[in-house]
């Protein structure tokens, strides 16, 4: 057998599997782009009833960002035949052994063992999918980016009246319970408490004994990552994680290592009481 010869050397390979039936088109360039942070998206698929006018507003993105349709029709009333379309494909691709990754695209659990078994074969598996999506799915994947935050501008702000509107709470009032334990509030944010006693877990997991505590910022990071694989700055209010943990300069203390002249590590610890 002659190996696969990959064009894009040293990029993982990846297959990017969407769920038309619980994904929404207003995401897909931003979701795009996310997936280009992990690798190229040799294949990308979208699963569907295309002879259904619920999938019309897909037809202009396919086109555009040369995503393949494939359809699925539904054979009874009320049963969703598409995840059983993905699922076959997902395990054809993987038995070619030409893929190093996957992307799920959807908020339905019922991929949880599809991300499992993915795993299972040592690939990476990366969950898109809305704040809805059950846990259960969310934990069977490496990492999981939730697609509110890669909406347009206007469409996060309008999720987040949505999602106030089902809760009876307003993001912006409401604080995390764990404010008065850190003595520093948190930014509005529309995604719970910002888990400050998993931060301080993760430092004191990755720090250093002969460093004062001290911890490598990615090591934080990819401490976090195993442990909550939906764990991501943005949906607290920033774009990087360093930028959010000096939001808290009461529980940690930030600060940048390196000479003059080279790129800087960023070093973490728990804020030491005065």
């Amino acid at each position: 057998m002659v190996a696969n010869v990959r064009v894009n050397a040293g990029q993982s390979r990846l297959a990017v599997l969407i769920d038309a039936d619980n994904a929404q088109p207003s995401v897909i360039e931003g979701l795009l782009a996310e997936v280009a942070k992990f690798g190229v998206a040799s294949v990308k698929r979208i699963y569907g009833d295309w002879t259904s006018t619920s999938h019309t507003q897909w037809k202009q993105s396919l086109l555009l960002h040369s995503i393949s349709p494939v359809q699925q029709f539904a054979y009874t009333k009320g049963k969703n035949a598409t995840d059983s379309s993905l699922i076959i494909d997902a395990m054809d691709l993987l038995y070619t052994g030409r893929f190093d990754g996957f992307c799920l695209v959807s908020s339905d659990s019922d991929f949880t063992r599809l991300a499992q078994r993915l795993r299972e074969e040592g690939l990476m598996v990366y969950g898109f999918g809305e704040k809805k999506t059950p846990d259960p799915f969310v934990r069977a994947c490496d990492k999981f980016i939730y697609t509110e935050v890669l909406r347009p501008t206007a469409d996060k702000s309008a999720a987040s009246n949505a999602s106030s509107k089902v809760s009876g709470k307003s993001p912006a009032k409401s604080k995390p319970a764990n404010v008065a334990k850190s003595g520093s509030e948190a930014p509005a944010q529309d995604s719970g408490a910002f888990p400050i006693d998993l931060v301080v877990k993760a430092i004191d997991d990755a720090s250093d004994e002969d460093d004062d505590g001290w911890a490598n910022l990615g090591a934080i990071g990819s401490y976090l990552n195993k442990v909550r694989p939906d764990f991501d700055p943005r949906l607290y209010g920033e774009r990087k994680l360093s930028d959010l943990l000096r939001k808290y300069p009461q529980s940690f203390a930030v600060e940048e290592r390196g000479a003059p002249g080279v790129p800087k590590a960023v070093y973490v610890r728990v804020a030491k009481k005065s």
